[in-house]
């Protein structure tokens, strides 16, 4: 157990703490859209960008404004709204609502009142910024690419280079497996950051404190346990879906955290019962240092935990933005 220090914490973890602290050094501001709790934001506020952020969930925003410098407001977005300090942002980044896209929604893409791409597209096209960022899951390019299309040749005609491709969140430092589309508007050049060579484990980020039971501890009944079998002996499954510490994680998402029992995360312990991964647990996997507070019930912090863009990649994107930033800012 080489990765562990002995004050309570994985190297992995430690590192995370320190290298996620907002540093602002940059006069620009960064607008994020449908923040949510700052997974974006956090990553680029440690790359020394300010950010304002909007987001209609109460407790999302709470904990925005605990944790990060900038400032998120609560506020429904719409085509149309005026941003604050509309004219010093130079960067729009935000991941509009994935779930008309996702796989386990009803897909109704441009026909769910949900879709944000309009609200994204009308503040580029309002605000101008040197360079924007948009995430969403990787379904977007499948069966709704022809909408993406669509949304990218918007961009296009504004005048923006647009480079979009599928990353997995575990090729990054990331210990999850996490595919997303990481779309970038800029008028110089973009390059993706450098894959990592060895990917961060379970054990790498929890290690220290996945097998600890207490009185806050969820084990999973008998029953539940009964039902995992079932659905794992039905669909085939050769690897119990367990969390593994040799292995990076599977994606966290609200529905795997607060959601169904076949699905839901969970930590085999040692006498064999099962334990449902904690809200601290699942932060570290995407990421977020021990310091990053979330607000709301458990069932709140698991949703916003599992709708965020882990940091640590968000930091690594907004590195290279800084790169082609300032790139625009020469031509």
């Amino acid at each position: 157990m080489g990765n562990l220090e002995v004050h309570g914490m994985t190297k992995f973890s430690r590192h995370i703490d320190k290298l996620l602290k907002p540093k602002i050094t940059e006069e620009s501001v960064v607008l994020d859209l449908f923040a949510g709790c700052g997974g974006l934001s956090l990553g680029f506020e440690a790359a020394g960008f300010r950010t304002v952020g909007y987001e209609m969930i109460e407790e999302a925003v709470e904990s925005y404004n605990v944790n990060l410098k900038g400032k998120c407001f609560k506020q429904f977005l719409t085509v149309g709204f005026d941003y604050a300090e509309m004219d010093k942002i130079d960067i729009i980044i935000g991941g509009p609502p994935c779930q008309p896209f996702s796989r386990f929604g009803n897909q109704k893409g441009i026909e769910d009142s949900r879709d944000g791409f309009p609200v994204f597209i009308d503040a580029v096209k309002r605000i101008m910024p040197k360079v924007f960022v948009i995430e969403n899951v990787a379904n977007i390019l499948g069966r709704h690419k022809w909408y993406f299309e669509i949304i990218v040749e918007e961009f296009r005609k504004l005048g923006y280079t647009v480079d979009y491709q599928i990353v997995n969140a575990v090729d990054y430092g990331v210990p999850q497996n996490r595919e997303r589309v990481i779309c970038v508007g800029h008028k110089s050049k973009f390059s993706y950051p450098e894959m990592v060579e060895r990917k961060t484990t379970v054990r790498d980020s929890i290690g220290d404190i996945m097998y600890i039971v207490d009185e806050n501890s969820k084990i999973l009944t008998p029953r539940q346990d009964e039902y995992i079998a079932i659905y794992e002996q039905k669909s085939h499954c050769i690897t119990p879906r367990d969390l593994h510490e040799d292995q990076p994680a599977r994606t966290i998402t609200c529905r795997n955290l607060a959601g169904a029992t076949s699905d839901m995360h969970r930590v085999k312990l040692p006498d064999g019962r099962r334990k449902r991964i904690t809200v601290r647990e699942a932060a570290r996997l995407q990421t977020f240092p021990d310091w990053f507070v979330f607000s709301g019930t458990e069932i709140k912090q698991f949703n916003q935990i599992g709708n965020a863009v882990p940091p640590l990649l968000a930091y690594k994107i907004a590195l290279k933005v800084k790169e082609t930033y300032n790139l625009n800012l020469k031509d």
